[in-house]
Order: C-alpha cells, then structure tokens, then sequence
C-alpha cells in the first residue's frame, strides 16, 4: 500500500538527485546494483554483530537508490525490459540479505522464536513477489495486498531500529510476526486475484 502511494512523493523528492546522477553519467543500473551490494553487506555484517539500530539507519537510506534509479530510467528514457529485471531480481537478493542478517542475529543470540519469526518473515516475503510473476507470465495480473515489498521492509527496519536503541527483542519479533502474516494475506490476496480472472476467462458468454 505504501508502494503505491508512496510514487508520486519519490518522484519529486529523488528527480534532482537523479538528474545530478544523470549529468555524471551514472546510469540507473549502477545505482540499483550498488544499491543492493550496500543493502547486502550492511544486513549481512551490521545485523549479526548486533548492531540493529545502525544497519537499520544504513539500510532505509540505501534503499532510497530504489526510487532513484527507477527516476532515473524515466528521465532518461532508457526504461528496458532488462532494467526492470535487473531490478526485480536485485530486490530479491536484497530482502533476501535482511532476513538473513536478522536470522543469524537470533541465532547467535538462541533466540529460537525470534530465528523462526524472522525466517518466516523472509520466506512469505518472497512469495509475494513470486506470486505476482508467476500470474503476470499466465497474462493475469496479481498486483497490490495489504503488504507490499515497501511495506513489508519499512515495519522491519523500524522495529530492527527501536530494538537497537535499547528496546525488547520482542518489538523486533512481534514486527517479524505481523510482516509474516501480512506477506502471507498478501499472497492471498493475489491468488484469489487470478483465479477471479481465471473463472471470468472460462465463463459462458
């Protein structure tokens, strides 16, 4: 939901950094896949040693480049099919780190339910976005939910930061909790979405 309502705002806040960007002659692939080499090392490193509030900090300012190169493909005109891949791929590869970094966190910590809560939060998480390929290489469209990546990444590094500034580990992990739920409602959501337009398909006309 944020995603979507968040688009118009990106676009005024990220177009004069991305023109700047532009006059460099950096493109907007080297910006998604710096983006996710920053994102992946700081879940990676800062969230194991424990230190929540600074890889939280770092995180949610990277993932800004997430906005920006997506302005920048449409400043320049140059929106590809491989950029949009690329994109999608790298946010993957990006989540992906952040769950990982909170799973070690709670595993060198022996939290086991903080482990299984972040492990669940990572793994519902990428079903959603599988859920809407998958319907989109069918030619159905399986778009929006009540959790959306944005959605999901910004209630994680939220309560990733409150516990780092000396909160319980259980905002932290009733967060993992609902971001799990959420995905999976979510998911949901998108097949009850395709199989609306798969019954509409093959009804009588």
């Amino acid at each position: 939901m944020l995603g979507v309502n968040g688009r118009g705002v990106a676009r005024v806040v990220f177009t004069p950094p991305a023109k700047v960007l532009i006059r460099l002659h950096v493109t907007a692939d080297m910006v998604t896949i710096a983006g996710t080499l920053a994102t992946s090392a700081a879940a990676l490193w800062l969230f194991p040693t424990g230190h929540l509030a600074i890889g939280a900090i770092v995180i949610a300012v990277v993932a800004c480049g997430d906005a920006l190169d997506g302005t920048m493909a449409r400043l320049t005109k140059h929106s590809t099919r491989w950029g949009a891949f690329l994109d999608s791929t790298l946010d993957r590869v990006a989540d992906s780190a952040v769950f990982a970094g909170l799973t070690i966190y709670f595993a060198l910590h022996q939290d086991m339910v903080g482990l299984i809560a972040a492990v669940a939060a990572g793994a519902f998480g990428g079903v959603v976005p599988y859920a809407r390929a998958r319907a989109e290489g069918l030619g159905m469209k399986a778009s929006g939910g009540i959790a959306e990546r944005s959605d999901r990444l910004i209630l994680t590094l939220l309560a990733a930061g409150i516990t780092g500034f000396g909160a319980s580990k259980w905002v932290l992990i009733v967060a993992l909790m609902v971001v799990s739920l959420a995905a999976a409602f979510t998911v949901i959501q998108r097949a009850r979405a395709v199989w609306l337009q798969g019954a509409q398909s093959t009804a009588p006309q």
